[in-house]
């Protein structure tokens, strides 16, 4: 193995989106450093199966407008 060329490995803090906190080890930025998540496996769609559609004038909010005509109901 190369010498000098890995970068440090370290413990780092995760904090989950539920607050709840735990320590690993990563490459991710210095010792002790805290990496706060957005998304994780308590609050993603694809772990709970609860789906909730969020468009704030997006693509959903386009399509109903050109199709409003044809009497689509909004749910």
């Amino acid at each position: 193995m190369k010498t000098d060329i890995h970068p440090e490995y370290h413990e780092i803090n995760v904090v989950m989106t539920d607050g709840t906190e735990f320590k690993t080890r990563s490459t991710y930025g210095k010792a002790g450093d805290t990496i706060r998540l957005d998304i994780d496996p308590k609050s993603h769609p694809a772990w709970t199966g609860v789906q909730k559609l969020v468009d704030r004038g997006g693509q959903v909010a386009k399509f109903n407008k050109r199709f409003e005509a044809f009497g689509l109901k909004k749910s």
